[in-house]
């Protein structure tokens, strides 16, 4: 064989060795964890499916720069034993970033730990007050207690209601009692006052009958619920027993599907606020919609719509982060983000505004009253 035909045929042959050595690229980690499971998981699972939806759709445009994004889903199970190990297990796997938790409970568990591990981390709905005004690296996409509850105030003051009895479940003390704490305060700026605070632990044998008959000794006008969607239910479905007249509200917490399809007709008139508009029937939202019905056949609530805001913030600090450069960094430098309905803008410290919408049910939906 002639020697230039030797060497053609040798280095085509070292291209191709060259090609099957070449490992495949890997794929950006990031994690996920909230609650998967227990009488809350609805939450969590709802958040989850917000960010299985953007990075489906960022993989199908290409990823980060050809790279695509795995997800690694954890459960905190409400529990901080559970949420102490999936948080160690995500840092073991290395993990880019982390996405949740979504009850501050959990966030003061969890965020030490992926802190002092240098992992970047954003919450789509915690809100205590414990987590505002920190260079950590903590993000949140969610107001504060300080806000809603002070909104709270507001709006049941210009309803009448100037003596209000307030359950607090302590299973998520950091988030209820930061919310009562500022709606205390926000409500005697007003004149008006928490006229019984009955604390209790949620489980399945919690007797609601028994929180609701402590509150109604206070001779209330007006009763307030700072717990989870199927706790809200329980406890409606007692006041309704014990005082059917009297105005009921719960906290953005409780703001679910789940609220209404446990609660039916004890839900009824019900004031909650939510962090997004149900009505919104702008082309950027009503194709997210379609797409969130069209995958997981069920319409999305307010922490897969703030899940997903979040995983904007992630995905889009991934794919323009500079080599080397900490995810932190990354997202500091790429805002402010556009969300599906608001416009995301983050301070020094990662914490940010947002609008919320005050709505009361009725014919079993959420209906805005603003």
């Amino acid at each position: 064989m002639p020697m230039k035909k030797v060497s053609a045929f040798l280095i085509a042959i070292a291209a191709v060795l060259a090609a099957c050595s070449e490992k495949p690229v890997e794929p950006i980690r990031i994690g996920f964890i909230g609650g998967l499971s227990g009488p809350n998981s609805d939450n969590g699972q709802s958040g989850l499916n917000g960010l299985t939806l953007a990075v489906e759709q960022f993989n199908r445009a290409g990823g980060a720069n050809g790279r695509l994004v795995e997800i690694m889903a954890k459960d905190d199970a409400q529990s901080k034993e559970t949420a102490h190990a999936s948080a160690n297990q995500l840092i073991t796997a290395k993990v880019e970033a982390v996405v949740g938790p979504f009850t501050s409970g959990m966030a003061a568990v969890i965020v030490p730990i992926t802190g002092q591990a240098g992992i970047f981390q954003i919450s789509p709905t915690i809100t205590a007050m414990e987590f505002l005004g920190k260079d950590d690296n903590l993000y949140r996409i969610n107001r504060t207690t300080r806000d809603n509850a002070g909104d709270y105030a507001k709006v049941m003051h210009s309803r009448g209601q100037k003596r209000i009895a307030v359950a607090y479940d302590l299973r998520n003390r950091s988030f209820t009692q930061s919310w009562l704490d500022e709606f205390r305060t926000a409500a005697e700026g007003l004149s008006a006052s928490v006229a019984a605070e009955v604390s209790y632990e949620s489980s399945k044998d919690a007797d609601f009958e028994g929180v609701v008959t402590k509150m109604l000794r206070s001779k209330p006008d007006g009763l307030l619920f700072i717990s989870g969607a199927l706790d809200v239910a329980r406890l409606a479905q007692a006041a309704r027993k014990l005082a059917p007249r009297l105005p009921i509200a719960a906290s953005e917490w409780a703001a679910t599907e789940q609220l209404i399809d446990l609660g039916g007709e004890v839900v009824e008139g019900l004031l909650i606020v939510q962090n997004y508009d149900r009505d919104d029937a702008s082309p950027r939202f009503k194709e997210f919609s379609d797409a969130y019905f069209k995958r997981f056949q069920r319409n999305p609530g307010y922490s897969s719509v703030s899940t997903h805001d979040a995983a904007t913030v992630v995905l889009t600090a991934l794919k323009n982060r500079k080599p080397g450069e900490p995810v932190k960094a990354a997202v500091a430098r790429s805002g402010p983000y556009q969300g599906l309905q608001q416009e995301i803008v983050f301070d020094s410290n990662g914490d940010t505004i947002r609008k919320v919408y005050f709505t009361e049910i009725r014919e079993g939906r959420y209906r805005r009253i603003d």
